[in-house]
């Protein structure tokens, strides 16, 4: 039996790619049946914390391959936001020369 203080201690990684998404800082319930639908892991900083966060990962109960005592491994496809990223400031660059 895993309490939410146990869950908000473990890191969770990515199997896919080897991520490390951070840890657990949240979980939704379903509250019919009081099962947890999914954990919430606070997306990565922007620009050292000084612009906030991108968009928390909401992480569904079946992409949860294992619990361990310290760690929580998923399978969860990622955006690649490198790549989103670079498309970003390019378009910045067209978009602001003159």
């Amino acid at each position: 039996m895993w309490r939410l203080g146990d869950l908000r201690r473990k890191e969770v990684v990515n199997i896919r790619d080897g991520t490390r998404l951070g840890f657990v800082t949240d979980v939704e319930i379903d509250e019919v049946d009081g099962r947890i639908e999914s954990l919430v892991v606070p997306g990565p900083t922007r620009l050292f914390g000084l612009f906030g966060r991108e968009e928390d990962y909401i992480i569904s109960w079946d992409e949860i391959e294992t619990l361990g005592e310290d760690i929580v491994l998923v399978s969860v496809a990622m955006p690649d936001r490198r790549a989103q990223g670079a498309r970003e400031r390019r378009v910045r660059r067209r978009h602001f020369s003159y």
